[in-house]
């Protein structure tokens, strides 16, 4: 994990791992739920930190003794189940902290996906291209599994109908087979 992942973002999936309700929350782990605020000291106050240190003791012990709760598999069913029973009202500085985890590998996984894309398209050949030309070939290639699957003369279509054009798109090239004789 050390090679693929920062420590930051080691430091981050140790802290995020806490929260599972698997195994009767066995990785429940008070002091890297405190941690994980801390890293996000923007999002939790001071005051807010502090009060999460009892939130988080009395948190285990009902979903320990909660039979609902400790049905739950995922970080996702935990959360859902929190909305449902309105637990999240009880303890809403944990469920902040559960959906910070369940958001930071999305956010984080996109960005850095996105990035990638960028330094693929804009070359040192494309450094004068446009914002707006750019954002639209990044949507191209972030998304392209969706785009494999329309049609050249859908896009052609749609080319057409968007404003009348002087010049048209060639219609599909026929192929001439020559007479041998």
């Amino acid at each position: 994990m050390n090679n693929r992942f920062s420590e930051t973002s080691t430091r981050l999936l140790k802290c995020i791992a806490c929260l599972d309700p698997r195994d009767s929350f066995s990785n429940f782990d008070h002091d890297k739920l405190v941690e994980l605020a801390n890293i996000y000291s923007i999002d939790f106050s001071s005051q807010e930190r502090y009060l999460l240190t009892d939130q988080l003791n009395i948190y285990i012990d009902v979903m320990k003794r909660s039979t609902g709760f400790l049905a739950c598999d995922s970080l996702s069913s935990l959360a859902l189940k929190l909305v449902q029973s309105r637990q999240h009202l009880v303890f809403p500085l944990v469920y902040r902290l559960i959906r910070l985890a369940l958001t930071l590998p999305v956010a984080t996984a996109s960005v850095e996906r996105v990035f990638s894309a960028m330094n693929i398209i804009k070359t040192d050949l494309r450094n004068k291209m446009g914002d707006d030309w750019l954002n639209d070939l990044m949507v191209c290639f972030v998304e392209r599994e969706i785009f494999a699957e329309i049609s050249d003369k859908e896009i052609m279509v749609h080319f057409h109908a968007l404003k009348n054009r002087r010049g048209h798109l060639p219609p599909e090239p026929r192929v001439h087979y020559a007479i041998m004789s």
